[in-house]
């Protein structure tokens, strides 16, 4: 079974997933094809097509929608998808998946899509998933009559615990080879299609109210009107200081690896130049960066279990109203926090937002979210300014709480910059604005090989964005610090000279030449900083620690008032291409982009120079 993802769209036999948000679509998919896609149980998280092999047929998930008729740019995408796969001759199969735990509001969907195969001439297949849920409460789907009175085929299968799966993947092949397996009498009038379904999950679904109650239970306190906020703000409170608590074995596992490991390749080798570069800019500048690696895995691993969990929409449903107020939406939450992880998603994901001017004001303030790129610069600064006091027996501890601030300000900070940008109608207004409609889904523990896979490929996934620029940077910066050989120090080498050059412009915050050249190099990427100063300190003081750049710092003498002002420079500064590129495209305005990559510059400096003067 291939598990390479493919775009070939000229694919001979082709089956097509279709579904609503939620019905674990992309979970069947990736069992299907062995491919580990991203899944996660809140609205709009698909918004491209994925495809894959399963033996000779390519398998293709489409983005999940609620109707045939959009309310979201995400939405229209699918269905665009969708009119276009029914069209193409290259479609054998249309696959439906619906919900098991909610029979009746697939069954919508499906007849809906289950009409236009029929129309298209198209193979069609009923899918229903989570059929674990239903035997959880004792019910028990009547599939063939079930298939009988849909007129086309029906499999019961969990895509989490596998059951019904091979016998689905068994009947594939002859599913696809059939010309036409649609019924012969389908209604495509709304009013006969939901009476219709309502019949059907009367008869073969199981009992709503048994599933709503479960649910509603746990609502009442997650969604209470002040239990649900302070469980809320508990919950991202915990998040941001289990990144410390939980990592800080990794992290000093990994340091301690590399100073070994640069410690034997030194003994190693000869005194000289390749030495020297090994010490200062691999294992200084690169290994500094990688220290921080295991705080990005924790943050991919607590909010994948926000997301699978199914918390992440009544955390939506909880900021709707808080948000309004600053011109946003509650599904922008969503995007904010996927910003907390990589901008460029998050950015993306805010065409789930039905209003434009709501869609916009979104993207635009997405950046100023804590990304994971800020996470070592954070790290970094606050191992050098914040002691590790720990209250509750460990679960608290002050450099959590720090951290957490940060990650409140740079909320904060988007939440004004909305307001303001609301107030001045800087995006147009909509004429008419839609009503603020999510699905909450079925609270489900989550699917932890796919979870699991996604810690471990956000990791590799930064490692191998960051790791080649930090290496150029580390060699360019090393090599502009070492020579002239006989220079007399860093301070008479190139960097030197380049890094005097630029000091007044740093001076005001605080700080002296090589931080500025460190800042520089990071608008490349932010976790620059780290490397180009793991570099630097690394060409001043070989035979110190070579991993532990904290200590360094400590010993170099920044003050408190100016590494306070560089974080808070890094919290607001937009300093990522990616980024900037990202929201040129979904905006379609240079001006825009560029435009915000000066303001937030400009405001980061400002916000810089007061807390320095003031701490």
């Amino acid at each position: 079974m291939s598990s390479t993802v493919s775009d070939n769209n000229s694919a001979q036999q082709k089956v097509v997933l279709i579904g609503r948000p939620n019905s674990g679509k992309s979970l069947l998919f990736n069992q299907l094809t062995g491919l580990q896609q991203k899944v996660a149980n809140f609205p709009g998280v698909t918004v491209e097509l994925k495809s894959g092999k399963m033996k000779d047929l390519t398998i293709v998930d489409f983005p999940g929608t609620y109707s045939l008729h959009s309310f979201s740019q995400d939405e229209q995408v699918a269905i665009d998808a969708i009119y276009t796969a029914l069209e193409s001759n290259d479609t054998s199969l249309i696959v439906c998946v619906l919900d098991a735990s909610r029979l009746e509001r697939s069954l919508v969907f499906g007849l809906q899509i289950q009409a236009l195969a029929k129309k298209h001439n198209k193979g069609f297949v009923f899918v229903i998933n989570m059929i674990d849920d239903a035997l959880r409460f004792g019910h028990e789907i009547d599939v063939d009559n079930l298939s009988t009175e849909l007129g086309s085929p029906v499999f019961a299968l969990s895509a989490k615990t596998l059951i019904g799966l091979s016998e689905f993947q068994q009947a594939l092949p002859e599913l696809v080879a059939q010309q036409n397996c649609t019924p012969q009498k389908v209604s495509e009038k709304h009013d006969e299609v939901i009476k219709q379904s309502r019949h059907l999950a009367y008869k073969f679904g199981m009992n709503a109210n048994v599933v709503l109650k479960q649910q509603n239970r746990i609502d009442q306190f997650l969604l209470h009107n002040w239990l649900g906020g302070i469980a809320f703000m508990a919950i991202m409170f915990l998040l941001f200081q289990s990144i410390f608590t939980w990592a800080t074995p990794l992290m000093d596992g990994v340091e301690s690896g590399i100073g070994y490991l640069a410690t034997l390749v030194s003994g190693i080798l000869p005194e000289g130049i390749f030495n020297d570069f090994l010490n200062d800019a691999i294992f200084g500048g690169v290994g500094s960066f990688l220290v921080f690696v295991p705080q990005i895995m924790v943050l991919t691993f607590i909010i994948g279990l926000l997301e699978d969990s199914g918390y992440l929409a009544r955390a939506a449903l909880i900021c709707h109203k808080p948000l309004s107020y600053f011109g946003l939406s509650g599904r922008s939450f969503i995007p904010y926090l996927s910003g907390h992880a990589c901008a460029i998603p998050a950015i993306m994901a805010a065409r789930t937002i039905e209003s434009p001017r709501k869609r916009l004001i979104t993207m635009m303030t997405i950046p100023l979210m804590s990304c994971s790129a800020r996470l070592p610069v954070y790290a970094l600064l606050i191992a050098v300014f914040i002691p590790q006091t720990q209250y509750l027996g460990g679960l608290v501890n002050t450099q959590g709480m720090v951290f957490f601030g940060l990650y409140m300000t740079g909320i904060v900070t988007a939440l004004i910059v909305s307001f303001v940008m609301d107030k001045m109608h800087f995006a147009d207004s909509d004429k008419s604005e839609m009503p603020f409609i999510l699905e909450l889904p079925s609270y489900r523990l989550p699917h932890w090989k796919p979870l699991m896979y996604r810690v471990l490929n956000s990791a590799k996934y930064f490692i191998r964005r960051a790791a080649p620029v930090i290496f150029m940077v580390a060699v360019g910066i090393w090599f502009l610090g070492y020579f002239p050989i006989h220079s007399g120090g860093l301070e008479n080498s190139y960097l030197g000279y380049i890094g005097h050059f630029i000091e007044p412009l740093f001076e005001p915050l605080g700080i002296d030449w090589r931080y500025g050249v460190a800042i520089l190099m990071s608008f490349l990427a932010r976790e620059v900083f780290v490397g180009t100063l793991g570099t630097l300190f690394g060409i001043e003081g070989a035979d110190e620690n070579i991993a532990g750049l904290a200590a360094n710092i400590q010993n170099d003498g920044l003050t408190f008032g100016a590494g306070m002002g560089l974080l808070i420079f890094y919290v607001i500064a937009l300093q990522c291409v990616a980024t900037v590129a990202t929201i040129k495209a979904e905006t379609g305005s240079q001006k825009i982009a560029w435009g915000l990559v000066v303001g937030y510059g400009a405001l980061a400096y400002l916000m810089a120079f007061i807390v320095n003067s003031f701490l």
